[in-house]
């Protein structure tokens, strides 16, 4: 969906953040496959099971630290299902109120076919299980946007226009901006 080139893209925009990406633990993760004598296949039952909540866990546990030292932390990661489990949610709200933070959360709207795409182009070895079984794969995923979260932003990236138009939308949301209907 363009989730990374986003976040890298807001990161420089919103000119002094942190910023976390997810995907650094996968380096940890692959040495969890090697020592448990497992293949590296992040879409496994084994993955599933033994590394992808303690990568979330790991990432949010370093974000929160963070908020100490900066007060606008963006963390790229899909959390695909930590977002519409409400408890989750009201959760991270409070531990993020406890730092003086607020949650921004920031939903990516990309059509399948453009994803599809955009993962042949990336041809990274993470997506391999994904294409080969593309179909099965598309299947077990959602990409309707959450309703939980009534003030998360809608980032549209099925083109460079789209982009264009979001990104900057997005920095004024985050910074709590509201653009008047002239745009001012």
């Amino acid at each position: 969906c363009g989730k990374t080139f986003i976040s890298k893209n807001l990161a420089k925009a919103l000119d002094n953040c942190v910023y976390l990406d997810k995907d650094d633990l996968i380096v940890l993760s692959k040495k969890i496959f090697e020592v448990a004598g497992q293949p590296f296949d992040r879409s496994s039952d084994f993955f599933h099971e033994w590394i992808r909540d303690a990568e979330y866990e790991a990432i949010m546990v370093v974000a929160l630290d963070a908020l100490n030292y900066n007060d606008t932390v963006l963390i790229n990661a899909p959390f695909k299902r930590e977002i519409r489990d409400d408890a989750w949610v009201a959760d991270l709200r409070k531990k993020l109120a406890a730092k003086g933070a607020e949650l921004c959360l920031i939903w990516v709207n990309t059509d399948v076919e453009v994803v599809h795409q955009r993962m042949i182009q990336r041809n990274s070895e993470r997506d391999t299980w994904k294409l080969e079984h593309w179909d099965e794969y598309v299947a077990t995923q959602d990409y309707t946007a959450p309703t939980n979260i009534p003030d998360m932003f809608v980032f549209n990236n099925n083109s460079e226009e789209e982009f264009q138009q979001s990104i900057g939308k997005a920095v004024a949301h985050i910074r709590g901006q509201v653009e008047t209907e002239d745009g001012e």
